[in-house]
């Protein structure tokens, strides 16, 4: 193979070439720059008066204005280097100008224009970001290059039903917790910012049924009763508030409110202690079953009050919910002198556990790597019950994926604990 020696219009498509080269750089350093700033980066850069970080802002916040016809300009871009690479090469080169082409575009091109300025913008995000926000934002205002990229789109959408790219993140909720997740490993985050940041995703989906205090574990005072009698039962429970509930045993269907145990104090100083405590009553907030956590704290907040009842679809109060509930399940578990700190999940020495049958069938999933279904059951109380199909008896077992349950203690109709026995092949 005997090169030829290039003419005008060869050094004219070098050239031309190599122009494309620097603006394949550009645009690849300015593609994962702009991918790996957030908008509360870009916005702290541009509250600090950074160079640069106007256009930075604009872009960052509207990524769909920006993300498709820079795609579309590399795409353009690599088309037309290669397309001229192998007319140089084969005029040069002959027969064989092909391969050189091909070669020239993996190993200059591939070094070049994408694994050097991506992994310089990698290392240096921020930098390679306000060094090509300015002219990223003109080329992307370019109206010929919108128009064909908003064409393309449209004739996607036409393929494969959707939308484009549009307002909203870059990864789902399952992707970033693996961001998060890989960060912990990496050590680049602390395990404990990780539960943190997971139990916030999580958050968002959670509503009061979850976690709530069923109706069964419900301290409450019965109308009619004296103030000393509802003062002696917060101090037996350690309990600053109580709901008021009026009916009698077997049924407090009626609301009265709730009672604080600072105006029961009070009371009894004052020497009102044989008095009914009906007339200490505050406004109770009864809430749905239903309601996001998040919303109800928000409310609380709002609105100033730390306990709400819980009603069921049909009206009937089903539980209770604390400020101290909605807390737990952001940063877990709080422990105050008045708790008594019993484990979810006791281990005995013959390798069985004892679960307690209020812990949440998601708990239990994570703690036992099962997948039981937990979308119309809460606990594995619940889970059991409805398994069963009838009310269980002491003893009575169900078998599922390597372990047998059985229920170990009942409180009238309540599953109280459930013991796990590992279920040893017979084969």
């Amino acid at each position: 193979m005997i090169a030829a020696a290039p003419q005008a219009t060869d050094w004219w498509m070098l050239a031309t070439i190599g122009l494309l080269l620097v603006f394949l750089i550009f645009m690849s350093l300015a593609e994962m720059g702009l991918s790996r700033v957030s908008k509360p980066k870009a916005q702290a850069l541009s509250d600090a008066g950074v160079r640069g970080s106007g256009p930075l802002l604009g872009l960052v916040s509207h990524p769909e204005r920006w993300v498709n016809p820079l795609l579309l300009a590399v795409n353009v871009c690599q088309t037309v280097q290669a397309t001229l690479t192998g007319v140089v090469a084969s005029r040069l080169f002959g027969a064989g100008g092909v391969a050189v082409g091909v070669a020239v575009n993996v190993i200059v091109f591939f070094v070049l224009a994408e694994a050097v300025p991506k992994t310089y913008a990698v290392l240096h995000p921020d930098r390679a970001a306000l060094s090509t926000a300015r002219l990223t934002g003109l080329l992307v205002s370019f109206w010929p290059l919108r128009m064909v990229s908003r064409a393309l789109i449209s004739l996607t959408n036409v393929i494969i039903k959707g939308k484009g790219l549009k307002e909203g993140p870059f990864v789902g909720e399952q992707e970033f917790l693996g961001i998060v997740e890989a960060a912990a490993e990496e050590e680049i985050i602390e395990h404990e910012e990780r539960e943190l940041i997971e139990s916030i995703i999580e958050f968002g989906d959670t509503v009061v049924r979850e976690i709530m205090s069923p109706r069964p574990d419900i301290v409450s005072v019965t109308a009619g009763e004296s103030i000393d009698r509802a003062i002696d039962i917060s101090f037996e429970h350690g309990f600053s508030r109580m709901p008021v509930l009026s009916g009698n045993d077997e049924d407090h269907e009626d609301v009265l409110g709730i009672v604080y145990a600072k105006d029961l104090m009070r009371a009894v100083r004052a020497g009102g202690g044989p008095e009914v405590v009906d007339g200490l009553v505050r406004r109770a907030v009864v809430v749905p079953e239903n309601k996001p956590v998040a919303v109800l704290m928000r409310d609380m907040q709002r609105e100033h009050f730390h306990m709400a009842l819980v009603a069921d679809e049909y009206g009937s109060i089903s539980g209770l919910v604390t400020l101290e509930d909605c807390l737990e399940e952001l940063v877990g578990e709080i422990i105050d002198e008045h708790d008594e700190e019993t484990p979810e999940v006791l281990d005995l020495p013959n390798g069985d556990k004892i679960v307690d049958g209020s812990m949440s069938l998601s708990d239990f999933n994570d703690c036992f790597r099962l997948s039981l279904d937990d979308d119309e059951y809460d606990t594995i109380g619940g889970y059991l019950f409805g398994t069963f199909g009838h009310v269980p008896t002491q003893g009575e077992t169900h078998d599922t994926d390597g372990w047998r349950m059985k229920v170990e203690e009942l409180d009238g109709r309540r599953i109280r604990s459930v013991r796990l026995s590992p279920v040893l092949d017979q084969d």
